[in-house]
């Protein structure tokens, strides 16, 4: 890897990817670092979006994809939805050589609809979600909790140095990686300028189909106001045409739009928990309403640090989003995925990780110490619930804290864990 590449959580990942599959697709938003990160695993590359030579290398891929293949390997081929065909042409070299490790795809969006491979690449091709940077690798968490511990039953001591204003700060700037070294008037601009290109063109790129950018902004905007809500569908068809009627024309083109953000990764929800078959408790099935990075939501709403810290209530909202969003990389680190708990009597929880081997722990996340002691009460009122009801028993209780918090075990039994010290 280059000096001046930022290491990644996602890297192990990619090596243990590429020794598994015989090819992995990388996935996920715009300005990620997807390109960056795949480079340094790949010994050569081609981009789809390349416009040399008339778009030379997407024009090679579409008439001859097995050409474009062509290289020392693993190759990386950039963008290849710009060239579906490239997917079903990797498919077939990897039947064909059986190699692992062969090419890695790099993609911001799937394939317009029409244009989808043929096979889905099951056991050729892995994919492999990739996210904007945590805080742990833009360099302000020391990482020195490890979600990966809690699961092993590790106990911590840890100081935070976040403040209100950092807390505010963060989810403007986001975890782009080109916004680093940036000032926060810059850095803030760059959302922006994601927010304002998808209104305008990329949403009707991703598939070819024309879409009322003003619409399409006003969605954007609803989504950032809801960010981290169980919101319905119609509450966001109200929001993108409040002087309408709810009509069933108004709910298939909001639910065509939110396909669409889906499709390039703007939106990133956390899916709703479901415990064991044999449990009785009833569950309620929405998924939380999340965008990609904290930042869109500011960037849409237009707002700034100043302003969030005079909404605190928003910027607790927003908080929660920056931390379900490096939690879900953390969580893939370790093999596990996060997921919310909503029941049939309203009582919630703000995050369950979970193994796949079904070890869990539920997680509650609050902005500042002062609530310390209501999330502890949530967690532990979930794994009684639980345990009460044949489940096995939490692997560990957690409770994130922004502002305010010393990491520490409390007697009982609940790990408080600032935001700024988590880490995989």
């Amino acid at each position: 890897m280059s000096e001046q590449y930022i290491p990644r959580l996602v890297d192990k990942q990619l090596d243990d990817y590429l020794s598994t599959f015989g090819a992995v697709s990388v996935e996920g938003p715009k300005w990620c670092g997807k390109t960056t990160t795949a480079s340094q695993h790949a010994r050569s590359q081609t981009n789809m979006a390349d416009p040399t030579g008339g778009y030379q290398a997407r024009r090679l891929a579409t008439l001859e994809p097995l050409l474009a293949l062509q290289g020392d390997r693993p190759r990386l081929i950039d963008e290849w939805q710009e060239a579906p065909s490239i997917w079903d042409a990797v498919r077939y070299q990897v039947d064909s050589d059986g190699r692992r490790g062969a090419f890695i795809l790099t993609g911001s969006a799937t394939p317009r609809k029409g244009f989808q491979p043929s096979h889905s690449g099951a056991g050729r091709i892995g994919r492999l979600r990739m996210s904007t940077m945590t805080l742990q690798e833009l360099g302000i968490s020391t990482g020195s909790i490890s979600l990966a511990g809690l699961f092993d039953g590790e106990h911590y001591a840890a100081a935070s140095s976040m403040t209100l204003s950092d807390v505010a700060r963060q989810v403007c700037r986001g975890g782009w990686p080109g916004v680093m070294g940036l000032d926060d008037s810059q850095a803030m601009r760059v959302a922006r300028s994601y927010v304002d290109a998808v209104a305008e063109t990329d949403l009707s790129a991703v598939d070819g189909t024309d879409r009322d950018s003003d619409k399409v902004r006003k969605l954007l905007q609803s989504l950032a106001r809801n960010e981290g809500s169980l919101a319905t569908l119609k509450t966001l068809v109200r929001d993108t045409s409040p002087t309408e009627e709810t009509d069933e024309v108004s709910l298939s083109a909001v639910t065509d739009y939110l396909a669409a953000l889906g499709r390039m990764y703007y939106t990133d929800d956390v899916p709703a928990w479901d415990p064991a078959l044999k449990s009785p408790v009833r569950m309620r099935t929405a998924a939380k309403r999340h965008l990609a990075d904290p930042s869109l939501a500011v960037a849409a709403l237009g707002s700034d640090p100043q302003a969030l810290l005079a909404d605190l209530k928003y910027l607790g909202n927003l908080f929660e989003s920056l931390a379900l969003h490096d939690l879900k990389v953390y969580a893939r680190n370790c093999d596990a995925q996060v997921f919310h708990y909503h029941d049939s009597t309203d009582f919630e929880v703000d995050a369950i990780v979970q193994r796949r081997n079904g070890d869990w722990m539920p997680i509650e996340i609050k902005l500042g110490i002062d609530q310390e002691d209501d999330g502890a009460a949530s967690v532990i009122r979930l794994a009684n619930k639980m345990v009460e009801r044949g489940e096995r028993e939490p692997a560990a209780l957690v409770v994130i804290v922004g502002v305010g918090a010393v990491g520490h075990m409390r007697s009982d039994g609940v790990q408080i864990v600032p935001l700024d010290v988590l880490g995989a």
